[in-house]
């Protein structure tokens, strides 16, 4: 693995910790969940063979630090920050943005406010749940997490949204058996000093993000919305899912689940640089 250059960056209300490998057109992954840079350290380097590839700990993760601790956090503000990345490394081209669960959901608001600035979007589960028919059922569960988040903390908070995100109908209880690669289970361990900054804050501000579905129509030939094939049927599938119905392009499928990238890196990677390439 070659290590990446780093940076910081000041935008508003933050200080954002970023890495850059390779040359080529600027390729700008965005974290989902608490994964930060590090999420992507699997397939970053297989895709510096062809772009300039730069990824970051979002605001509030990691080692991106906010000026205020305690802040409310707004998808908009998420997506800004996005932006000020790809004026910073890429000022005089479009660049292609990927971005995974939440991340994606601030990519799916940097191709509507800043479309001239980006080529292509691959958007992979947007838990965007405002644009489903039983959305508010989905809004008494970020209610539900943050409730018990407040009043028994963490863990319960955190089983209470797991089950909330399987398929309906499915009664089991979360896998806990799957074998993860020697250094995302090290990453594993790193972050789970994030979640309750995740739980508290990114899950009720994220999934209340309503996106504007006419835009997403006059761009769509810039968005690709992609899905786990593991994921059907579960919530973080089923947005992207209806997106892609409502504004009539295909829908395209990863290997594994809504955490593919971790589970399946190398086949991941590759289908990512397919979809930049067609």
């Amino acid at each position: 693995m070659t290590a990446p250059a780093t940076g910081s960056l000041r935008v508003n209300g933050a200080t954002l910790h970023y890495e850059v490998r390779g040359a080529g057109p600027l390729l700008l992954l965005i974290p989902g969940g608490t994964g930060g840079a590090a999420s992507y350290d699997d397939i970053a380097d297989g895709l510096a063979t062809e772009y300039t590839v730069a990824t970051y700990d979002p605001r509030g993760m990691s080692r991106s630090t906010l000026d205020d601790p305690g802040a409310e956090q707004y998808v908009a503000e998420h997506a800004d920050d996005a932006f000020r990345m790809l004026e910073l490394l890429s000022p005089d081209e479009p660049a292609r943005v990927f971005g995974a669960s939440s991340g994606a959901i601030a990519a799916l608001h940097l191709l509507t406010a800043h479309p001239a600035h980006v080529a292509r979007v691959v958007a992979h589960e947007p838990p965007v749940v405002e644009v489903l028919p039983d959305a508010s059922e989905h809004r008494a569960l970020v209610a539900r997490v943050r409730e018990t988040f407040r009043t028994q903390g963490l863990t319960p908070a955190m089983a209470v949204f797991a089950a909330g995100l399987k398929e309906d109908g499915d009664t089991s209880e979360p896998e806990t058996g799957l074998r993860l690669p020697p250094q995302a289970a090290a990453r594993a361990e790193r972050t789970l000093a994030d979640l309750p900054y995740f739980v508290g804050r990114i899950v009720p501000g994220f999934m209340s993000y309503a996106p504007d579905i006419h835009r997403l129509e006059a761009l769509s030939d810039r968005l690709v919305l992609a899905c786990g094939q593991d994921s059907r049927g579960e919530l973080p599938y089923r947005p992207a899912a209806f997106l892609a119905g409502r504004l009539g392009t295909a829908l395209l499928h990863f290997p594994g689940g809504h955490t593919g990238l971790t589970t399946h890196p190398a086949e991941f990677g590759e289908l990512l640089r397919k979809a930049f390439r067609a």
